[in-house]
C-alpha cells in the first residue's frame, strides 16, 4: 500500500481508520512455511485474538491457516468464517467447564491448562481427544505482561506437575493427542525458545498417542527502524532438525504446530488518524488527533513504540511532536517524536497496527469504534462499518423514573 492508497481510503471511509494489507499477511505466512519446509507435517493456527475480523480470518484460512481460539466466541467467529472445526484449536484460560464442553460439542480440538479441569473433563468425556498446555517456566523476553511462560504465570500446567497429569490421564483413561506450550510474545533469543522446546519434547515422551506438538508462537516483529526481530529462518532450521529427530525416536510422524498472531498481521496493519489541533506550549508541540487509547491502547498499556508518519505531508521539515488523543485521560501515543511537519487536518499513519489494536478498542468516553478496511487485489474493501450512536445504545434498557 502506498501513501496515496491510504489517503484514498480515508477519503472513502473517514477517520480514524484501520487498514490491513493482505499482501503482507501472505508474505509473512509464506515466510513461516518456508522456515519449516524440512518438516513433513506443519500446521499454522492463526491466533484469532490478534485481529478477529471475519474477513481477515477467511483470508488467512484461504492461505491454509487453521485458527487458534481462546474463547467460545472466537470459536464461533472461526466457524462463521468457514474454517472447518478440525482446523480449530481452543485454548482457554480460567473459563468454566460449561464453556469447554460447549466447544468440545462443536468438534474443535480442546487444549486444557488446568489440573482440575483436566480431571473433570477426562472423567466426563474420556473419549474426547485433549491437548495439554504445559508451562515450561521459561521467560520468553519482552514486556512482563506478554511473557506467559514464567513460573508465576497463570497459564499452563507446570512442567513440575507432570506426575499429576499422568495420574489423571491413567485414572480417567482419557486420550491425550497433543502437547502444547506458549512462552509469551517477543521472543528475542532463538536458543531460549529451543531450550523450552526441549522441555516440551521430554514431556511429550510421556504420552504414546500424540498426533501433534504445538510450540505456540510469540515471534517478535520490528516496530521501529533498526528494531530487532525473531530470526524465524534460523529458528526453523534448528527446530526442524530437532523435531524430525524427535519424531524418529518417537516412532511416529507428528505434526509440528504453531499459533502466530502478531507475526502474521502486525506489520500488515496501519491506523490512520486526522490531526484536530496543533497545540504549542512553553516546552512541547502537541499534535492532537481524532482518536485515543480507546482505539489504540498499546502505547499506554505496554509502552510499545509505533512508528508514526505524516502521510499527507511526507516531505515536510521534521520537527519534534508529542502525539496525543482526544480522550479525557492521558492518552499519549508518542513523546517528542521526529515527524514531518504536522498541520491541522493532516493524516498520520501508525505502523504495526494489525495485531492487538482494533481488538482491544473500546467505547470509553462514549466514542465510536472505528471502521476497518482490507486492502486486497489492489483495492480497499470495507470489512467493518464505523459505529454509530445507535450501536452505542442498542443494548441499553432505559428505565422510567
Amino acid at each position: 500500500m502506498t501513501n496515496q492508497d491510504l489517503l484514498k481510503a480515508i477519503q472513502n471511509f473517514g477517520s480514524p481508520l484501520y487498514v490491513y494489507d493482505t499482501s503482507i499477511m501472505k508474505s509473512q505466512y509464506k515466510r513461516l512455511q518456508d522456515a519449516f519446509k524440512k518438516v513433513t507435517n506443519v500446521k499454522i493456527h492463526y491466533a484469532v485474538k490478534a485481529l478477529s475480523n471475519i474477513s481477515v480470518l477467511k483470508y488467512l484460512h484461504s492461505l491454509g491457516a487453521g485458527m487458534d481460539t481462546v474463547s467460545i466466541q472466537e470459536v464461533q467467529l472461526a466457524i462463521e468464517a468457514g474454517v472447518p472445526v478440525e482446523d480449530i484449536i481452543y485454548t482457554p484460560n480460567g473459563v468454566s467447564m460449561t464453556e469447554i464442553e460447549e466447544a468440545a460439542s462443536l468438534g474443535v480440538q480442546i487444549n486444557i491448562d488446568n489440573l482440575s479441569i483436566l480431571e473433570q473433563f477426562g472423567t466426563k468425556h474420556p473419549a474426547t481427544p485433549v491437548c495439554i498446555r504445559i508451562n515450561p517456566h521459561v521467560m520468553a523476553g519482552g514486556h512482563t505482561n506478554i511473557s506467559v511462560g514464567h513460573i508465576d504465570s497463570k497459564f499452563g500446567i507446570s512442567i513440575h506437575q507432570l506426575p499429576h497429569i499422568k495420574r489423571i490421564v491413567e485414572n480417567t483413561g482419557m486420550l491425550i493427542n497433543g502437547i502444547h506450550m506458549h512462552t509469551g510474545s517477543d521472543i528475542l533469543d532463538v536458543d531460549v525458545f529451543l531450550y523450552a522446546s526441549e522441555i516440551l519434547f521430554k514431556a511429550a515422551k510421556q504420552f504414546d498417542k500424540l498426533e501433534f506438538i504445538d510450540f505456540g508462537s510469540g515471534f517478535k516483529v520490528p516496530y521501529k527502524e533498526g528494531d530487532i526481530e525473531t530470526n524465524v529462518e534460523e529458528f526453523g532450521e534448528k527446530l526442524s532438525q530437532r523435531f524430525n529427530e524427535f519424531c524418529q525416536d518417537y516412532g511416529s510422524e507428528l505434526t509440528l504446530a504453531f499459533e502466530p498472531g502478531k507475526f502474521l498481521v502486525s506489520e500488515a496493519g496501519k491506523f490512520l488518524v486526522q490531526v484536530n489541533v496543533v497545540k504549542q506550549t512553553t516546552s512541547t508541540v502537541f499534535a492532537q488527533v481524532d482518536s485515543g487509547f480507546n482505539h489504540f491502547i498499546r502505547p499506554m498499556l505496554y509502552g510499545s513504540q509505533h512508528h508514526i508518519s505524516n502521510i499527507s505531508n511526507p516531505e515536510g521539515r521534521e520537527r519534534f511532536y508529542t502525539v496525543t488523543g482526544y480522550i479525557c485521560e492521558t492518552d499519549t501515543f508518542a513523546n517528542n517524536r521526529r515527524i514531518s511537519e504536522i498541520r491541522e487536518g493532516d493524516i498520520l499513519s501508525f505502523r504495526n497496527a494489525g495485531a492487538y489494536c482494533f481488538t482491544m478498542s473500546s467505547n470509553y468516553n462514549s466514542r465510536f469504534c472505528p471502521a476497518e478496511v482490507l486492502y486486497y487485489d489492489g483495492d480497499t474493501h470495507l470489512i467493518r462499518e464505523r459505529e454509530t450512536f445507535e450501536d452505542l445504545i442498542k443494548n441499553q434498557k432505559v428505565l422510567s423514573f
